[in-house]
């Protein structure tokens, strides 16, 4: 159905995406990238993870031209930064000191997942600068009335960074690791482009997983069963409380009810040793990337985060056709094993002058550092020379 351009525009803040019908948001949003998915934001919700009491309380944005929705963006009113993987503790200190409070703030992004892709989503047909206008006034008026110190676009597509840099949103970059599929039909394909020491690395790794008796399946959508999603949500919150003294940000709920509910866009490596499960990644595919996102293990081998994390997920991309593998922030560890370093974006939009002139002083500053970082990172990939 289309409106018709004479309709009165209207932005509305729903607080839990039960409110907006789930044909509707998808019909804008799309299926493929699957963090947008309707079913994905609001099993977030209904599971416990993004809530008011959590700190991500919903407030989803929907663009309507008369009764007819044109557009939808995930946000959030955050009362900390955690599970954002994009640092801005240095500027909820500067707020701070200059006596302002930095929370709430507004985050559109996907919650607990540093993944590069669409944000605010726009019916076709319609004009985006414009429409993206519309919700960037919206924004501020909301951000005035409620006191709300900024709003952060995390991880959005480089075209839409760049659009919200010319209005007037402060754009930052980092660097992830990704693997590209060069066309490759088989792991040993991909090998072949390596350096000769450094092939022989990655075969030693694989070898050491298969010299202690560990063996991997990877399963899809209805082929996990219900104990392994038991299973590996134990794993994550081990591994989480390993690394960070809590048990994670996503509840067992969300993995036993929302990820098990998304099909085949759902991947899952478990490794076992003998018949006991000792470790599990999951992974989320659209129709053309493999995320890597979740890690959790009960007993510590050699080498085998590296088999489960990236080398099953490789084989996985070059097994089913996916041009792109996107492993997760951070990890230099990345690097030999033929993850190139990548750009990643974030927008920002800051309500006090003053501090704003400051983020944005910062960010044209880190610009530098980042590309000598990405550059540097470039020259340590395992790849044979060319002349």
């Amino acid at each position: 159905m289309t409106s018709d351009n004479t309709e009165p525009l209207t932005v509305e803040f729903a607080t839990t995406l039960a409110s907006i019908n789930a044909v509707e948001w998808d019909s804008i949003a799309g299926d493929d990238y699957p963090f947008l998915r309707h079913c994905f934001l609001l099993g977030l919700e209904e599971t416990g993870c993004t809530t008011a009491d959590s700190g991500w309380q919903p407030c989803h944005v929907v663009l309507r031209r008369g009764t007819a929705a044109i557009a939808v963006m995930p946000m959030y009113l955050k009362s900390h930064s955690y599970g954002e993987y994009v640092f801005d503790w240095s500027w909820a200190d500067a707020w701070q000191r200059s006596g302002l409070d930095y929370y709430p703030k507004l985050v559109s992004a996907i919650p607990f997942t540093p993944a590069t892709g669409p944000r605010l989503c726009i019916a076709k047909d319609e004009d985006q600068e414009a429409i993206t206008n519309t919700v960037l006034q919206a924004i501020r008026e909301l951000a005035s009335k409620r006191d709300i110190s900024s709003w952060h676009v995390l991880f959005p597509d480089q075209s839409v960074s760049e659009q919200l840099l010319t209005l007037g949103m402060h754009q930052r970059i980092a660097t992830q690791f990704h693997w590209f599929n060069d066309g490759y039909d088989t792991f040993d394909d991909f090998l072949a482009t390596f350096s000769s020491r450094k092939r022989k690395n990655l075969r030693r790794e694989r070898q050491r997983v298969v010299e202690q008796g560990l063996r991997l399946e990877t399963r899809t959508g209805n082929e996990i069963s219900a104990g392994q999603w038991r299973q590996f949500h134990n794993f994550y919150q081990l591994t989480y409380a390993k690394r960070s003294g809590h048990g994670g940000y996503l509840t067992r709920e969300f993995f036993t009810r929302t990820a098990a509910a998304m099909g085949d866009q759902v991947v899952m490596v478990m490794a076992y040793h003998g018949d006991t499960a000792v470790a599990g990644a999951l992974y989320f595919r659209s129709s053309d990337t493999l995320f890597g996102r979740y890690w959790g293990c009960d007993q510590e081998f050699d080498c085998l985060h590296f088999e489960a994390c990236y080398y099953q997920g490789i084989e996985y991309c070059i097994a089913n056709g996916l041009q792109r593998f996107d492993p997760g922030a951070q990890g230099e560890h990345k690097i030999q094993r033929g993850f190139h370093p990548v750009k990643t974006y974030s927008n920002h939009w800051i309500a006090d002058p003053q501090l704003s002139a400051a983020v944005g002083d910062f960010t044209r500053r880190e610009v530098d550092h980042v590309e000598a970082y990405r550059e540097q990172a470039a020259t340590l990939l395992p790849f044979k020379q060319t002349s």
